[in-house]
């Protein structure tokens, strides 16, 4: 059952024409898509909002795939957007599931990157990564230098390190704040590996990105994806890991192009992928 409530979401938008609609994954934001957003931009009119919880959107103490497709259906009412192409990455991905099941004759097409609608056992990295940023005392500490030293000794992957700082602020001078709602996302992780499921399909186009490096969408889910979405073709982006659009953008832009049937403004320099 979804939980309604007013959300007005703060967005990005470029562009003119077809509406598409880009949803970020969990610890991100809107800006993070903002380089991938500009060059659909040439050709759609783009939409990327930060999704409750996360980057300048209202905080909230709910935070589950129907909540934030109810948050998504007021955005579009909102902006009175006919027919998008959903866009989503990760969390962003069961977000448009969610939304694409609930609401099949809306969506004109959907693009699902890196996740599959299964449920997923608890993943060890967002644990820890939400856990860490809880212990960081932004109360005592007034410099993104020493936050960046507390990462880099416990986290190993520069990218993620650097991810988690994209969501670090002054709220005032000399007074850090994390953007996300940590306490809400903390007591709600459990819900964001939870599997989306329906009582109806999504027949319109449909395409699932995959990075090849992830284990995020193995083989064995592909039956489970085209129960839901029949005509769902599958690609893998060669040497991508989960965060597809950050390795591999131009081949990214390509697999959208071809799915979107518009040229993407971006260079080319590797192949699109394999299709299943």
């Amino acid at each position: 059952m979804s939980t309604k409530s007013l959300m007005k979401l703060f967005y990005r938008e470029f562009g003119t024409g077809q509406p598409v609609i880009i949803l970020h994954g969990l610890f991100g934001q809107s800006d993070n898509w903002v380089t991938v957003g500009r060059r659909i931009g040439d050709q759609f009119k783009v939409y990327i909002p930060d999704q409750r919880n996360h980057g300048q959107s209202p905080h909230t103490s709910i935070h589950s795939f129907p909540a934030m497709a109810d948050d998504l259906t007021e955005f579009i009412e909102d902006q009175d957007i006919v027919n998008p192409i959903l866009i989503g990455h990760s969390m962003g991905g069961k977000v448009a599931m969610t939304y694409a099941l609930e609401n099949p004759a809306k969506v004109k097409k959907l693009v699902v990157i890196d996740i599959s609608p299964r449920r997923y056992p608890e993943r060890i990295t967002h644990t820890q990564v939400i856990s860490l940023m809880l212990e960081i005392d932004l109360e005592r500490i007034t410099t993104r230098t020493e936050v960046e030293s507390i990462l880099d000794a416990r986290i190993a992957d520069k990218r993620i390190r650097m991810f988690i700082l994209k969501n670090l602020y002054y709220k005032m001078h000399g007074k850090l704040a994390w953007r996300l709602n940590l306490e809400a996302i903390n007591q709600s992780m459990d819900l964001l590996f939870d599997e989306i499921s329906g009582d109806t399909q999504y027949v319109g186009p449909s395409l699932f990105i995959r990075g090849e490096m992830s284990d995020y969408v193995p083989d064995a889910d592909i039956p489970l994806i085209k129960s839901l979405f029949p005509q769902a073709s599958i690609k893998t982006i060669s040497g991508a890991s989960h965060w597809v659009h950050a390795d591999a953008p131009e081949d990214l832009c390509f697999v959208l192009s071809s799915f979107l049937e518009r040229e993407c403004n971006f260079g080319i320099s590797r192949q699109a992928g394999q299709t299943i």
